[in-house]
């Protein structure tokens, strides 16, 4: 088969796969030799905490994705095929190395961030200087930027009547799997100089986090593992997924979030079993296109990235001063006396995963309760979230606080007692992440203050001491909240 180049580099990036590699698959197929390359990028990591799981789950992934490199190498008889890993800025780092290896282009994915996006168009630049392609492939989202449009042809900024376009367009084109496989003999030997292992995790200045004590699994395979898990439970998904203490959801996140498993196989199995009648299978598909939703969101509508999607909640008045950083620190260290909302941030703390129900909960109370901005709630998991994704975590946060495209009414205010008696009826989850309220009787662990004495002082808490009141009473800043978002009604 003729090849339009001689040869190529594969830059890996958010897409730690073999399988069903859309850009992996366009290299192999469009060169007679290609180069493999992973960088640890240094503008990155260098704004990370020292003990990060993201890291750890990155390099653990990246050592069964060079180990899978070589053995698929072998299956050709390539010598010394894998992975190249340089701890370097990327920006710099893929334009020298396409030039050292006189690459006619690279291949990588598309990666919607608008910092990845500024630092892709720069290395096209350099790289165009010098005459090479740069080629990128949608691989993270079954439909991107603007593939879903109303019949007016705009972006859709409602989840309802995009998913069912989405659902009208989908088939098995845009689902079909990309067979890497099968132009595997393309891959190249590793130049001599970068036939060396994946960094180690003190070599790239980190240290080791509780991810192995967490049972996390890494790579491609913790994916398969997880997946293959989730199969047997995805019909009961609709009735299990808003109770935390109840394994329901897939736990896929951090899987989805740096492609150790495909997006194309997950939807593709779920709109196939939808098709069969699994109502489970319908909402967790669901799930998987507030994925791409959000995601367009921020590709059509940009500002969303930093300011309101809705220019008129950004008028309102949001706590400041030392009272709103004092709130701000009780709501991150799991100290604000709703065990609800504590035991959610003692679980994203302890884990960096936090369950989906929650996520929504602790949002509003963030905002509707406390009445702080949401974007410092949106800070505060970008640094925590082992699955954190910008698109999904934007839209997640403006539509707790109201300000998004389709988000909840701003006067729809979770009362975090009434959430934790309805998704957490026995305090199971309580008790895991607030061991100090263990010994309180179910009615009592979620709201402690209104417990009676006698209660408090058997289960050996002391309101105020080991366990703290609640910072806000719910139904005062309820109606401060109310106050707060009439600004909305007057713009």
């Amino acid at each position: 088969m003729q090849k339009k180049y001689d040869t190529g580099l594969m830059w890996f990036r958010r897409d730690l796969r073999l399988e069903d590699n859309a850009a992996l698959y366009q290299a192999l197929k469009s060169c007679h030799q290609v180069f493999c390359v992973f960088v640890f990028d240094k503008d990155i990591l260098n704004n990370l905490p020292r003990a990060d799981r993201r890291v750890e789950f990155i390099r653990e992934s990246v050592v069964e994705l060079d180990e899978g490199l070589r053995k698929l190498a072998g299956k050709h008889q390539i010598q010394h095929g894998g992975l190249m890993v340089p701890h370097a800025v990327a920006g710099d780092a893929i334009p020298l190395l396409a030039h050292r290896l006189s690459v006619d282009a690279v291949f990588t994915n598309h990666d919607y961030e608008p910092q990845a996006q500024a630092r892709d168009a720069a290395v096209q630049a350099k790289l165009e200087e010098e005459n090479r392609a740069f080629h990128t492939f949608k691989d993270h989202v079954i439909f991107e930027n603007a593939e879903v449009l109303t019949l007016a042809g705009k972006p859709y900024s409602v989840f309802t009547p995009y998913k069912n376009a989405w659902l009208k367009k989908v088939d098995g084109f845009y689902l079909c799997a990309y067979p890497v496989e099968k132009y595997a003999s393309a891959l190249a030997p590793r130049p001599a100089q970068h036939q060396i292992a994946v960094p180690t995790l003190k070599t790239l200045g980190f240290e080791e986090t509780n991810l192995k004590t967490l049972k996390i699994p890494t790579g491609m395979s913790g994916g398969e593992q997880l997946f293959e898990d989730f199969l047997g439970r995805m019909t009961d998904y609709g009735d299990t997924r808003n109770f935390p203490a109840v394994k329901g959801p897939s736990y896929l996140g951090v899987h989805l979030r740096f492609g150790t498993v495909s997006i194309r196989k997950l939807a593709s199995t779920a709109l196939e079993r939808q098709k069969n009648g699994d109502e489970g299978a319908a909402v967790w598909l669901s799930e998987l296109i507030w994925r791409d939703f959000y995601a367009q969101i921020l590709s059509n509508f940009p500002h969303a990235a930093t300011e309101a999607f809705k220019p008129e909640y950004d008028l309102i008045d949001w706590e400041k001063g030392a009272v709103a950083q004092a709130l701000f620190e009780a709501w991150c260290a799991g100290r604000t006396g709703y065990p609800l909302v504590d035991a959610a941030m003692a679980q994203i703390n302890q884990t960096g995963y936090m369950h989906n129900r929650l996520r929504m909960v602790v949002a509003s109370f963030l905002t509707k309760d406390l009445g702080l901005d949401w974007r410092w709630g949106e800070r505060y998991f970008a640094e925590k979230l082992n699955d954190f994704d910008l698109t999904s975590n934007n839209g997640g946060w403006q539509w707790a606080s109201s300000s998004g495209c389709d988000a909840q009414p701003y006067f729809r205010i979770f009362n975090p007692t009434s959430q934790s008696e309805k998704f957490d009826p026995e305090g199971k989850f309580i008790r895991r992440y607030l061991p100090v309220l263990a010994g309180l009787p179910g009615s009592a662990i979620h709201a402690p203050w209104l417990a009676k004495p006698l209660e408090l002082a058997s289960a050996g808490v002391e309101l105020g001491q080991n366990y703290p009141r609640p910072v806000v009473q719910h139904d005062e800043a309820r109606a401060l909240t109310l106050q707060r978002y009439a600004v909305v009604k007057k713009s």
